[in-house]
């Protein structure tokens, strides 16, 4: 560097200062800051900062503190992370302007990373372009696609956010409540004093509220079909999946009734019409798209999918393992005293998998001491492996909750507005 004076550089940024030796400076990894070691005269130092402090020969930078922070401890360490409460999309900013790319952000924050932008992208993907004519035609064509996007775009939100509008929060709330009411009747529908003879005039008005509820949810399914934007996703979701298979047996049933009639048949088709009856149960699942709780489980458990295969890894292999050495001190050996409940290994898996959750129904044990003392291991064994992926899946869980809860509480702001327009 042949501009300044001293031996030192100090970095002012947001108003925390770093101090470093002008050789760093040469080959530091950020290329902004890198650029200083060349610069020859105050004019273009500024080219690259803020402002320039000559007697404390200090850089200042009006750029995020925190963010710096952690490119820093990437610059130390080699790990770029996101800034906790920290858009997303701000801090890549942060990144693009030190001379950083998403490429170096951690696999877990790239990935957020490529979320984030593409539903930004989306978002505003159905939004005219700014600066194109309005006048004539093709100019009035343009604002009513653009008037009809933006209607659908506020469908979809409707359907999709329950707190984007007030519309939402209503449509959310008689949602669930017939989620509620059709499971109400799901579970009274298998007590014996509901199917007794004398009560069918229950059992019938119970049809009716069925067929209420399944159209609703059927309605609700089209609409949402219909203002989707991309139908192959649509259908690909998890939670439309689970919509489809709680709302198809009803109408799978229906079908059945019409055809067979009230005959034998339908008898002898009693135990699979009892089957598609008992997937209406699925209709809970419906309950996580107003609920930031189970929206949280969902996106932890297709986060941490590596880490829950692994966590079976471990549960099968102790299993193998401890179900052999279980079956072989209890009944393959000839001590006199054969356990007929260890007879083989996989029934002694049972008793394995019980003892490594801690569950120990108690409906077999070992009754000889090596067997016990194996069983001691086993116990202890079910817990290290159990807790050893635990601490990822709640780091992970922990993220999902907060992501999730700064998007409610945006769509939230948005709400507020509109009760106040």
């Amino acid at each position: 560097m042949n501009f300044g004076r001293g031996p030192a550089v100090v970095l002012n940024v947001g108003g925390t200062r770093y101090s470093f030796s002008r050789e760093v400076l040469k080959d530091f990894p950020l290329r902004r800051v890198s650029r200083l070691h060349g610069c020859l005269s105050e004019q273009d130092v500024l080219e690259v900062c803020d402002d320039y402090d000559r007697e404390r020969n200090e850089y200042f930078f009006d750029r995020h503190s925190e963010a710096f922070g952690f490119i820093m401890l990437y610059v130390r360490h080699g790990h770029l992370r996101f800034v906790p409460h920290m858009c997303e999309l701000s801090f890549y900013n942060e990144l693009i302007y030190w001379g950083l790319e998403g490429s170096h952000l951690d696999y877990c924050c790239q990935r957020r990373l490529d979320d984030r932008m593409s539903e930004t992208c989306t978002y505003y993907s159905a939004e005219e372009p700014p600066g194109e004519p309005s006048a004539g035609p093709r100019g009035k064509a343009r604002r009513a696609a653009a008037e009809g996007g933006k209607w659908l775009e506020r469908m979809r939100r409707t359907f999709e956010e329950p707190t984007s509008s007030l519309a939402a929060q209503v449509l959310a709330t008689v949602s669930i409540l017939f989620v509620i009411v059709s499971m109400v009747v799901l579970c009274a529908s298998t007590l014996p004093e509901w199917r007794a003879p004398e009560n069918r005039s229950v059992e019938e008005q119970s049809r009716i509220i069925e067929a209420i509820c399944i159209g609703w949810f059927t309605a609700e399914c089209i609409v949402r079909f219909i203002v989707s934007k991309n139908k192959c996703e649509f259908v690909r979701r998890p939670l439309n999946i689970i919509d489809l298979l709680a709302i198809t047996p009803y109408y799978i049933s229906v079908l059945m009734t019409v055809f067979t009639g009230e005959n034998s048949q339908l008898q002898r088709a009693g135990v699979t019409l009892r089957v598609l009856r008992m997937m209406r149960i699925f209709w809970v699942i419906k309950l996580a798209r107003h609920f930031i709780g189970l929206q949280t489980l969902g996106l932890t458990l297709k986060r941490c999918y590596r880490e829950m295969v692994m966590l079976l890894v471990f549960i099968c292999v102790a299993m193998a393992i401890f179900s052999a050495l279980s079956q072989l001190l209890e009944n393959g050996l000839d001590l006199g005293t054969k356990n007929k409940d260890y007879a083989s290994i996989p029934a002694a898996c049972w008793w394995v998998i019980i003892s490594m959750t801690t569950v120990g129904y108690g409906d077999m044990c070992p009754i000889t001491v090596p067997g016990r003392i194996l069983g001691g291991i086993c116990v202890v064994s079910g817990i290290v492996l159990l807790a050893l992926p635990i601490t990822f899946i709640y780091h992970s869980f922990v993220q999902c909750y907060h992501e999730l809860k700064f998007r409610s509480a945006r769509y939230g702001r948005s709400l507020s507005a509109e009760f106040l327009n």
